[in-house]
């Protein structure tokens, strides 16, 4: 990137497979733009639906093994517009205690009651379900969490979504196209599938490098959703040219499986080597890989230290993680290097070093 004229490479983006940038991507916009013009011009409901959404759509519900997908603006709206539409005042969410905000203000919003069991912890949720077995239910939960790396305990959970008649619902932002042998997420990780997992939301502006969300499920979910999901039906459409760089993001993905590939041998190797050096890395096999620091202004000192250095990596402070657990939220992309690793390490090293913070 640059940044006042001056360029850093940067380690805080999700941009995970590279595609943001691609030509194709890039091409794939501009074509669509000639056809469609710029904006879509209003809500999917009035006129803002085109070819290009739809067939985007119908190219996401094969991708996810879905019978349907519904697009929404952000991951933030579709989420919303899920929660409120399942639940109303008097059922029930349960809630990992780490999942998105966006997660959270939806059963906010529902008006349901918001049960929050301890971070993958199981045994905890079925424990809290067991007490409520009347009424609505729906656990919540990130495939992959944003903050910490870690990958949601899915199969566990969807055994237990089954055993207490609930419904299951997975963000799967940082996993779609990353995580999984073809790319198809979390789920594909567990070995599961659309029974397992009848609710499914994506975004499309990390791995797939272009901008929006969706939600993909059974026929009478998504036309709940159309009917019903006042964060769908009251907003405008993203523009068709957007739809139509998604869908030229999809083909490279499915086709260009290096990318992945490459990916996790970055993973690999960056944990390897902050191992040699004792960084206090977290417990992630994914391309978010948190160095806690602990202390916020810490924290933000050594951010500060690596943006001097030539690298970007912002520091995550309380109150978007929990406090006296400030980070360094390092995320890899297919388009690093290990060269670029190497010095980002080495900085590290050094850094880590003269702040006296304990490592590994």
């Amino acid at each position: 990137m640059v940044i006042d004229g001056r360029r850093v490479v940067s380690f805080c983006s999700n941009d995970y497979l590279g595609l943001a940038n691609h030509p194709k991507l890039i091409d794939a916009f501009k074509c669509a733009a000639d056809k469609y013009g710029v904006g879509s011009g209003a809500a999917h409901l009035i006129t803002g639906h085109s070819r290009a959404h739809h067939a985007l759509e119908e190219e996401l519900a094969e991708f996810t093994g879905r019978q349907r997908a519904l697009l929404f603006s952000t991951g933030y709206m579709a989420n919303l517009g899920v929660v409120s539409t399942l639940l109303r005042r008097g059922d029930r969410v349960f809630e990992d205690r780490l999942n998105h905000a966006s997660l959270l203000d939806a059963g906010l919003l529902s008006r349901a009651k918001i049960i929050r069991y301890r971070h993958r912890d199981t045994l905890d949720l079925e424990r809290r379900l067991s007490k409520h077995e009347s009424g609505e239910k729906l656990i919540l939960t990130d495939g992959v969490f944003s903050m910490d790396g870690d990958i949601a305990p899915l199969a566990q959970s969807a055994k237990i979504a089954k055993a207490h008649d609930a419904w299951l619902m997975v963000d799967d932002a940082h996993g779609l196209g990353v995580i999984g042998n073809t790319g198809r997420g979390t789920l594909e990780h567990h070995g599961l599938n659309h029974r397992d997992v009848p609710i499914l939301m994506g975004t499309l502006g990390k791995a797939l490098g272009t901008f929006g969300a969706f939600v993909a499920g059974s026929d009478e979910l998504i036309e709940a959703l159309i009917q019903s999901a006042r964060s769908y039906i009251y907003t405008t459409a993203p523009p068709p040219a957007i739809a139509e760089a998604t869908r030229a993001s999809l083909k490279l993905i499915k086709k260009e499986s290096w990318r992945r590939e490459h990916l996790d041998h970055l993973i690999t190797y960056f944990r390897a080597k902050a191992k040699q050096v004792g960084l206090p890395l977290t417990d992630s096999s994914t391309a978010i890989q948190p160095l806690m620091i602990g202390d916020p202004k810490e924290a933000f000192h050594i951010s500060t230290a690596l943006l001097g250095k030539g690298f970007l990596v912002p520091a995550i402070r309380p109150p978007t993680v929990p406090v006296m657990t400030a980070r360094l939220r390092i995320t890899l992309s297919a388009n690093h290097s290990e060269e670029q690793l190497d010095k980002l390490l080495e900085t590290l090293s050094e850094l880590i070093t003269l702040s006296g913070i304990t490592q590994q």
